[in-house]
Order: structure tokens, then sequence, then C-alpha cells
């Protein structure tokens, strides 16, 4: 019964490590799994952003030209020629229009069916007779074919973009839809086109083929055979691995998207079968949920719309089983193998039971023959005697093993260059300590007997070996790091292992516990853990830099044509005699700019390749006023007004591109902090006084402030959920450059206050420029 018992106990304890080694991996699988579903999530709306931001840079752009008149829509071949070049250079484009508020229309799209790529749509008015025109065109913008539709009875001003662009006086972006003429999946957006306050001079309007979205799916490898989908908020699917899903025919012929509750792939709709039960679309947050279909159990993750403008659901599922199989398996071998074991143990247990107990029945039946009178005491002992015999003479050797064992552990325990101690579970008082723990806490023998291990502890750590610990823990053991004070206060790192030794009723004696003093070794691994941090953000320094360098490089030669094509424009535009004083200012406006971006291009090369930058002598006045024309169309943007205090100041010697760096940068943090706070105050004021040889500048703002927990000054710490952080470290870096400094104002709090100090020219230096 014995031998057959401790069988099965040992099957059950092999089942409960198999269970408990099943669950813990199964849970950390699992945990894993809804990370990667949570990853895929992530990664497909990132993708879907990266995919659809181009667009809406693109209509902002046109709008833009168009509302100052650089792209005109009363030049309606110009527009077409813009508009095309920027169909061609994004190839995610279906097509660019321009809506006009007199109904004039202007629109470039690829074309699969006709004579030519691209396909032109013109709507114009010429003495009040309105003209519909046809335009199929090259890769070069050449005419293939044309020809005019009297029919056709487009209007712009009728179609949801248009009103929806014309009410909300913003950018907007259209519900998806199947595009009429490719029959592809896709969605539009608008930017108005403003003439003055209240004005609309019409809207640009961009469609985006988003089928490729449903391509990134398709390649997606989640698990074995999970998917991605994305729902919009109305409950239709708009993108999916298996593209033929989506889209359905009406009883008209059109296309359109297939709802989610009638989708043609099961499993994505039983993963959304009760989502409108527990939430509307789209959620709020991310959310992780099981179901269940024909037998198979899944795992589906449901993540937040990816923005206000998108307002699209991204949902992953996969089977539990893609994570999870291999170790169901390997449980159910696991248990035979545990069944095979407890029976070949209860046959061995059994052979060596009956061995082991066969001297004491023939003892027992000796005795009574004896007592029956059977047989004789004073026959010869049977062989069975002088084995226990044997046994007797082995125990008292072992007792006397064990003596010495203990003799030698006390002297191991007094004299081990680790520290030692006994703790009791009773009251948590020392019982025995060493020399080397009397080293580590600085207390004497004696002391520590006294004390208690939770006096050695600071008041805020958690306790160990507190009484109710052992009370609570049949099998207390302890291996983890902890801190005490020594006894002239200074704290101590320790690495504590403990194990509670029983008697043999199972009752508590004491807890034998080594200390390990670790207070080096974790100094040491804070400072390597720094070093790897400064190693990389150095790495991804050096990498901007070649970056940088390298986009500065490229940079030039387009800048140095835009200058020279502005110059030759200004030039014919001068000779003609009935050319717009508009124009020429733009022009003037463009030349000057392409120029001084060469020149910030030029200082940025010269700061990333640690070349010296050229000081020169400058009004700082007349710097700050080119600058606030700079930043002048985003303040206005932002409903932001910047105001300079200036007195009288003498000129300042320093390198005037990048006091002008500094500058812009400083006034766009100030406009994004009180454009991204909502402040219902929007003032940027730029001050300046003489001190000494220098004068100091102040930038401030009345938005949020600064986090005082945040060093602005630090490589890679920022504020902006996108920001790198490295702008002011570059400012500062080219205001010390100059030999001057760039300090936060921590004292104000109407916002963000940023001084900084210009060294004042030399008195020769400051007449010279003046005299020439």
């Amino acid at each position: 019964m014995l031998a057959i018992g401790l069988a099965g106990l040992q099957f059950v304890a092999v089942l409960a490590v198999v269970f408990s080694s099943y669950l813990t991996s199964q849970q950390v699988l699992l945990d894993h799994a809804r990370s990667l579903l949570s990853d895929v999530g992530h990664t497909t709306a990132e993708h879907s952003k990266g995919f659809l931001n181009p667009a809406q840079g693109a209509a902002e752009l046109a709008a833009r030209l168009a509302q100052h008149r650089v792209v005109s829509a009363e030049n309606p071949q110009m527009l077409e020629q813009f508009l095309f070049q920027q169909l061609r250079i994004t190839p995610q484009f279906s097509g660019l229009y321009f809506g006009g508020a007199d109904g004039s229309f202007v629109y470039v799209m690829r074309s699969n069916d006709g004579p030519a790529p691209f396909r032109s749509k013109l709507i114009t008015f010429e003495d009040g007779v309105r003209k519909v025109e046809f335009i199929w065109r090259t890769e070069n913008f050449a005419v293939v074919s044309r020809n005019v539709d009297p029919t056709d009875t487009f209007d712009p001003r009728s179609r949801p973009w248009y009103k929806r662009a014309n009410d909300q006086r913003s950018t907007i972006w259209t519900e998806p839809y199947i595009f009429f003429s490719s029959q592809q999946p896709g969605i539009t957006l608008a930017a108005p086109v403003l003439g003055g306050v209240s004005t609309l001079r019409g809207a640009v309007g961009v469609d985006i083929e988003i089928s490729s979205i449903s391509g990134f799916l398709s390649r997606l490898q989640i698990g074995e055979s999970g998917k991605a989908l994305i729902v919009n908020s109305n409950g239709d699917v708009i993108a999916h691995p298996d593209e033929t899903l989506i889209k359905t025919e009406s009883s008209d012929g059109t296309l359109s998207f297939v709802n989610i509750t009638q989708f043609g792939d099961p499993i994505a709709r039983e993963a959304f079968a009760e989502m409108g039960e527990k939430f509307d679309l789209p959620v709020s947050q991310e959310v992780f949920s099981e179901f269940t279909y024909r037998g198979a159990n899944y795992i589906v993750n449901v993540l937040p719309q990816i923005s206000e403008q998108l307002p699209w659901t991204i949902a992953v599922y996969a089977p539990r089983d893609d994570f999870i199989g291999e170790i169901r398996e390997n449980r159910t071998t696991n248990i035979w193998i545990a069944v095979a074991v407890a029976i070949v143990t209860g046959l061995i247990g059994l052979v060596l039971a009956n061995y082991i107990y066969r001297p004491v029945r023939a003892f027992a039946v000796r005795s009574a023959l004896i007592s029956q009178g059977e047989a004789s005491p004073t026959d010869p002992l049977p062989r069975t005697y002088r084995e226990l015999t044997h046994a007797n003479e082995a125990l008292m050797q072992e007792i006397v093993a064990r003596k010495k064992a203990e003799r030698e552990y006390g002297q191991t325990f007094d004299l081990s260059s680790r520290a030692m101690a006994q703790i009791s579970p009773d009251t948590g008082r020392f019982l025995k300590v060493n020399a080397k723990l009397c080293e580590i806490t600085g207390y004497t023998v004696h002391e520590l007997l006294s004390m208690r291990y939770t006096d050695l502890t600071p008041p805020q750590d958690p306790h160990l070996f507190l009484p109710s610990a052992f009370a609570t823990d049949d099998a207390f053991t302890s291996n983890r790091e902890a801190r005490i004070l020594h006894k002239d206060g200074h704290p101590v790192s320790l690495a504590v292992n403990a194990i509670l030794i029983r008697d043999h009723n199972g009752e508590p004696l004491h807890a034998v516990v080594t200390l390990d003093d670790i207070t080096q070794m974790k100094a040491r691994d804070s400072e390597i853990a720094r070093l790897n941090r400064d190693l990389s953000h150095l790495a991804r320094g050096n990498t901007m830099g070649q970056m940088a360098a390298g986009l500065a490089h490229e940079l030039n030669q387009p800048l140095s044509a835009i200058a020279q094509n502005a110059d030759t424009a200004l030039l014919i535009a001068e000779q003609a005699q009935n050319s717009a004083p508009e124009l020429r200012e733009i022009l003037s406006e463009i030349e000057g700019q392409s120029l001084r971006a060469g020149e910030i291009i030029r200082a940025l090369r010269g700061f990333i390749s640690k070349d010296g930058a050229q000081a020169t002598v400058f009004d700082f006045a007349e710097l700050l006023e080119q600058t606030r024309r700079l930043v002048h169309p985003e303040a206005v943007e932002a409903d932001v007004t910047i105001i300079a205090d200036l007195p009288n100041l003498p000129p300042v010697r320093a390198n005037r591109i990048q006091i002008a760096q500094v500058l812009v940068n400083l006034i766009r943090n100030a406009i994004e902090a009180m454009s991204g706070a909502h402040s219902p105050t929007r003032h940027v004021i730029i001050s300046a006084e003489c001190q000494d040889e220098f004068i100091e500048v102040t930038v401030e703002d009345t938005g949020p402030g600064i986090d005082p927990g945040i060093n602005l000054f630090s490589q890679f710490e920022t504020t902006k959920p996108a920001g790198m952080g490295l702008g002011l470290s570059i400012c500062r870096s080219m205001i010390e450059a100059n030999d001057g400094e760039l300090h936060l104002d921590r004292d104000y709090t109407g916002g963000a206050r940023f001084r900084f100090t210009l060294r004042r020219a030399p008195v020769a230096e400051a007449i010279a420029p003046a005299t020439a």
C-alpha cells in the first residue's frame, strides 16, 4: 500500500508540474499573441496614415497656391499642369481636381481604358458660354486626343466634397466608397480655397485608391492563419486580405462596400457578431476578446479609430492553436509519460518494499513461534537478525556522521566569506550571525542578536522575514534583492537568499539566510546602463547628422534652380509692360526666400561638419522682422499674434543664419504649444535689452508652459508626441557657438520664456558696415 501510495503521489506531483507548466506557458504565449496582434494593428494603422498623409499635403498645397493666386483657377491650363504633376509623383492618387465657385472644373485622373494613360476634364466659361472638354495626355503631358461634350451637365458645386469643404471651411475626408470609373475602393479629401475671411473661391479634391491597403494586409504574417481587416465607423469593411470580398453590386449596377454583418469571411463576421452589444464603432480603447467558431477558439484585438478624420477600426484575429497548439500536444504526451513512470515506479516500489520488509517479517514469525513454544530462544539466530544488526550499526554511523556534519556546518557558518544568519520564525529576531554580517552592517554580534531583521531595513522598503510570512507560507523560501541601513546610516544593497528549516514533525526551527553585498555591482550596472544609453543617443545623433548633411547637399541644386528661374521670371516680368506688381512682388519673394534657404542649408552643413561658422555684423531688429515674415503664415493659421518690443539696439556680431534658425525654432515652438493647448490668449512677445558687452533677447508666450520634469536642452527630450528632441539642443549649440547662452526662465509662470544672449559688435566693426 505504501509503494502504491507513493507511486500515486508521484503521479499527482508530475501532473501538477505538467499542468502548472502548461498553464504558465499558455498564459505567456497568449500574452505574446495579444502583444503580436496589438503590434500588427498599430503597424496597420501607421501604414494607413502614412499612405494617406501625402494626399492631405498635396490638397492643402494646391489650396494654398490657389488661394495666393500662384496657381490660379482663371488659368485652367496652368492649373491642369500643376495637378498633372502632383498626380504623376504620387502613385496612390487616382485623380486631382479643382472646383470653382462659378461652376468651373479642372480634373486630372488616371485612365486605364482610353487612348492615353491620363485624362483631363475642363469645364470653363468663355463670354458666358459653358464649355466641357476632355483631353487625353501621355506621361510627358503631351496631347493624344481631345474632344468637346456639350451634353455634360456636371457641376462641382453639387458634389458632397465641395459642399462639406464650403460648410466646414477646412480640410475634410469623405466616407470611403467605390470609385465609379476604376471600380476600386477609395476615399476623397477636399480642401477649401478661400478668397477672404468668408468668401469661398473653390475647393481642391484628391481621390485616393485604398486597394493597396488590402494588399498590405494580405502580406502580413499573423501566426499561421491569422488575418487583419479595417472596418469603417458605419460597419462597412473597407480593407481585407481578400479584396474581392469587400465589394458588392447593388440592384442599380453600382458597387458599394459590404457591411461586416454580411461579410463573406465567416470568421471575421463572427469576431464582430456581438460588437454592437459590447461597444459602438469605433471603439474608444484597445479591446481584446475571444470567440469560438466551429469548435475552434480565436483571439481578436480591436484598436481605436486611426484618427478623427479616419474613423476606421482595425481588427486582428488568429486561432489560439496557432500559438498554443504545440504545448497542448506536449501536455498530452507528458501525461502519458507520467502514467508510465508511476506504473514502473509502483512495481519497483513493491519489489523493494518486499525485500526491505523480509527481515522484519522473519523476526515476527520467529517471535510468534517462540511464544507458542514451537521454537527455542537458544536456537541459532537466523540471517535476518544479522541484517537488523547491520541496520542498527548503519544507523549509529549515520548519527555520528550527522554530528560531524553539524560541527562542520557550524565552522562553515562562522568562517564563511558570505554573510549568514539564522532568524526565528516566531519573532523575526536573529538567532545566530557570523562575522561577515557584522562587517556588512557595522553592528557587533551582541547588538545583532538583540535586533530583528526589520530593524535594519529602511521604513519605506517591504519587510522580509516577518512572523506572518513564516506562518502563511509552509515552504517559505526567498531569493531577492533588498536594502539595509548600515549602522552609520548609509544604505547597503544585498542579494538575500533564505530557506526555512523544519524539524521531523514539520515545525519551523529557523530560517537560514545568506546575504551578499552587491552595492558596488549595482553601481557598475547602473553606470553600464547609462553608458549604453549615451552610446545609443550618440549613434542616433551621428546618423541624423549624416542624413542632414546628405539632405542639405541634395537640396542645394533645386534651390539654385528655383533662384535662377525666379530671377529670370522677374526679369521677364519687369520687361513686360502689362505685368502685375503682385507677380513681381511674389517672384522677388521667391528669389529672396530661395537664397535664404540656401544660406540656411550652408550653415546647417557647416554646423553638422563642425566647420567654423562665419560671424558677421548685422542689425538684430532687421533680422527679427525678416523672421516674423517667415513664420507669419503659420501664426495666422494658428491665430497667434507676434509682438516685437525692441529698443534702439546696437549691431551684434554672430552668424546671421544660425541666429535666424534659433528665432524661427523658438517662435514655432511657441505657436505649436499654444495651438495644441487651445490657449484662449495667443501672443508671442520678443523683447531685448543691452547688458554690457551683450544684448539679451527674450522670447515668451502665453501657452501652457513647460513641464518641470523635462530637461528640454538634453538630446532626445521632447514634449511633442511626434518630436525627436533635437531642436532646442541644436539651438543651444548654435547660441554657444556664437559665444552666447540660451536658457529657460523657470520662474516665469505665464507660459514659457526663453532667454539668449548675443555679443555686441565692436565699435569699429559696427561703424564700418554703416559707413559702407
